[in-house]
C-alpha cells in the first residue's frame, strides 16, 4: 500500500487534447507547461500558452513541437518543426531540429544542434546546392527503395534508378538557374531571392511531372504551370497559378510546396 502511494499522479488538466492520428503517433495540446519525462515518437506538440521541457536522458520524436514561451530541451529531441519564442538546449542535450521559428536561441557550450534552417525554401536551397554529394551518399544511407504519394494518397514504390531519372533533369535545370544568378554580380538581394524561389518552384514541378509521367498521370495544368514559370512570364503566371493549382485536385507535397513557395513571391492585393 505504501509503495502504491508513491507512484508518480498524472493529471489531465482542463483544455487539454490527446489524440492519435492515422499513424499511430500521439498528439498533446495543453493551454499550459508541458514536462516530458518519458520518450515517445509524437505527431503534435502543443503548449498554447505556456513552454514544453524535455527531461535530461529522455528521447523524443516530434514531426511538430509548438511553444508559446519556450522550448527547453534537456534530453534529445528529433523534430521536423519547432516554433517557440525561445529554443534553449542545456548540457549535454541534443536536438536534430529541420525547421525552427524562433525569436532566441540558447546553447550550452556542450549541447548539438543538428539542421536549424529557418524555412522550408532554404531547406530546398540548401539541399538543391549540394544534389551530387547526396546522390554519391552509400545506397545503406539513401535507401534503397524510394517512396512517392500519388495525389490521392495512394502510395507506390519506385527503385532507385526510376527515382534517379525523375530528379536528375529538374535537379540540374535548378542548379543552371542558380549558377547563372551567382555569377550575375548586379543582381539585387530581391531579384536573387525570386530567382531563387522560381528555380526551386520550377524543381518541385518537374520533379512532380516525371513522378506522374513514370505512373501514366499527367494533368495539363502541370503542363502550363511548368511553362509559365519556365517562361518567367511573371504576370501571367501571378494571376492564374492558383487557378491551375486547384485544377489539379488533391496535391502532393512537392506541389503544395511549390504552391506556398508562389503564394509568397505573388500574394493577393
Amino acid at each position: 500500500m505504501e509503495n502504491e502511494r508513491s507512484f508518480p499522479t498524472m493529471i489531465i488538466p482542463r483544455g487539454t487534447e490527446i489524440t492519435v492520428n492515422e499513424q499511430g503517433l500521439l498528439s498533446i495540446r495543453t493551454p499550459g507547461n508541458l514536462v516530458i519525462q518519458n520518450p515517445g515518437n509524437y505527431s503534435m506538440i502543443e503548449c498554447g500558452n505556456g513552454s514544453v521541457r524535455i527531461d535530461p536522458n529522455i528521447k523524443v520524436e516530434a514531426v511538430t513541437i509548438q511553444a508559446a514561451d519556450t522550448c527547453l530541451i534537456a534530453g534529445t529531441l528529433t523534430a521536423w518543426r519547432v516554433k517557440a519564442k525561445k529554443i534553449i538546449l542545456e548540457k549535454g542535450a541534443q536536438a536534430f531540429i529541420m525547421l525552427q521559428e524562433s525569436d532566441a536561441l540558447e546553447l550550452d557550450r556542450s549541447a548539438r544542434l543538428v539542421g536549424n534552417f529557418a524555412s522550408e525554401d532554404e531547406l530546398y536551397l540548401m539541399l538543391g546546392r549540394f544534389r551530387r554529394q547526396l546522390r554519391e551518399l552509400p545506397a545503406a544511407v539513401s535507401g534503397g527503395v524510394q517512396r512517392s504519394e500519388l495525389p490521392g494518397g495512394e502510395e507506390v514504390f519506385l527503385p532507385p534508378a526510376a527515382e534517379e531519372a525523375v530528379n536528375e533533369e529538374a535537379a540540374e535545370a535548378a542548379a543552371q538557374e542558380l549558377e547563372a544568378l551567382f555569377q550575375d554580380s548586379t543582381a539585387s538581394d530581391a531579384a536573387e531571392r525570386d530567382a531563387e524561389t522560381q528555380a526551386l518552384v520550377l524543381l518541385l514541378l518537374e520533379r512532380e511531372r516525371r513522378r506522374l509521367t513514370l505512373l501514366g498521370q499527367l494533368p495539363e495544368a502541370l503542363n502550363r504551370l511548368i511553362t509559365l514559370v519556365r517562361e518567367k512570364n511573371h504576370a501571367l503566371l501571378a494571376s492564374s497559378f492558383r487557378q491551375l493549382f486547384a485544377a489539379m485536385g488533391p496535391l502532393s507535397e512537392d506541389l503544395e510546396q511549390a504552391q506556398r513557395m508562389l503564394e509568397r513571391q505573388f500574394p493577393t492585393a
